[in-house]
């Protein structure tokens, strides 16, 4: 919900906006992201890398999730 408020999606509900982020980005459609895929699609979607890029700056987040 703070994802959504942040980036003016206030019109959908938190299920409506994850579920256009997995059909954008969840390329084998098994429900669940791996680190692959979310850097993949986001690079991918214009729309979804300036809505990424706005709101967080992740590279601290990636660097954590790439050392374990």
């Amino acid at each position: 919900q703070a994802i959504q408020a942040i980036n003016g999606y206030t019109n959908m509900t938190a299920e409506e906006f994850t579920n256009m982020i997995f059909q954008k980005i969840d390329v084998n459609g098994d429900g669940e992201l791996t680190l692959e895929e979310f850097i993949n699609g986001v690079e991918k979607d214009e729309d979804l890398m300036e809505l990424i890029t706005k709101s967080f700056d992740l590279s601290n987040v990636l660097k954590v999730i790439q050392n374990g």
